[in-house]
């Protein structure tokens, strides 16, 4: 009995479509905020131009990850392009934390040698940000619960509008007080905000990456259950992972407690399915059965 979980075509199409919008809107404040930083002498401006550069690139990612993801499976790949979409957050997490250091680098020499700063231009610009950015996060939004590639543009996308908020106030601030280190101090702020932001997500997509078991299904929960059926002796050599965010495996092996028939199997596995799958949401079930085979019987069996 398999149990997969099947999306259409036109929702990925639809993802694809709303990446393509965001993308376009990035290119345009990316363009515009790298010019007004210079003739401004922006640094938190500039720096929400680089950190608008990495949403582009972003968003290139993952929106070629979501095209790949919908390849099919071939004989030298078996499991298609499913994983594109785990890499792509992988990849965005990572240079949020690295756009975030040289923020961080950039805000300390702005401390040590500050600037006076065109406060209109800055106003006028982060405006635009937070217009174009308030779009893409609401095109983005109800599939970056559910996806995690989509959570990275998602993310990348909410950083950059509260960037551009966070812009807005600094300008207004200088306009009006002088206080031009709050430029730099904007900066930092975004800085490690997006640190804090993109930890998460790296470590998520991590986990996925290197075939950790899933935080939610504790593996002797898992044996336990097995365990409970009639005629089964032992459960063990068990590997837990996942492989996107739809597919959840798991591979065991299994002492029987007789010679069942193959027949006799067929029924204890759709059992083992059924269970797992309503109890842990595992939709993938690869179980090697055993019957008075010399093997090591641990739970985990290293290599």
């Amino acid at each position: 009995m398999a149990h997969n979980h099947h999306h259409s075509h036109s929702h990925t199409d639809l993802k694809g479509k709303n990446l393509i919008i965001s993308i376009l809107l990035n290119i345009l404040i990316t363009v515009s905020q790298v010019i007004g930083g210079l003739v401004s002498g922006s640094l938190a401006l500039l720096s929400d131009a680089l950190h608008n550069f990495s949403d582009v690139l972003s968003l290139i990612i993952s929106y070629v990850a979501t095209v790949l993801s919908k390849k099919k499976a071939s004989s030298n790949k078996t499991f298609g392009y499913k994983r594109a979409e785990i890499i792509a957050a992988f990849v965005n997490a990572a240079t949020l934390i690295v756009v975030a250091i040289i923020l961080i680098k950039e805000a300390i020499e702005r401390f040590i040698e500050p600037m006076e700063i065109e406060s209109n231009l800055v106003i006028w610009l982060s405006i635009l940000g937070i217009a174009a950015n308030g779009f893409s996060v609401l095109l983005l939004k109800k599939d970056a619960g559910r996806n995690m590639n989509m959570k990275s543009a998602y993310l990348h996308l909410m950083t950059d509008m509260m960037a551009s908020v966070a812009v807005l106030v600094g300008g207004l601030l200088m306009k009006f007080f002088q206080m031009y280190w709050v430029d730099a101090t904007l900066t930092l702020v975004i800085a490690l905000y997006l640190i804090y932001m993109g930890y998460d997500l790296l470590k998520e997509s991590t986990r996925v990456l290197m075939l950790f078991t899933p935080n939610t299904i504790q593996v002797q929960n898992i044996v336990e259950t097995i365990s409970k059926i009639d005629s089964i002796k032992n459960v063990h050599h068990v590997h837990i992972w996942q492989l996107n965010e739809d597919e959840i495996h798991l591979e065991a092996h299994i002492d029987f407690l007789k010679d069942i028939k193959l027949s006799e199997f067929d029924v204890i596995l759709d059992q083992i399915e059924e269970e797992v799958f309503h109890k842990f949401g595992i939709n993938h079930v690869n179980i090697q059965p055993e019957f008075g085979k010399c093997d090591v019987k641990h739970i985990i069996v290293q290599d």
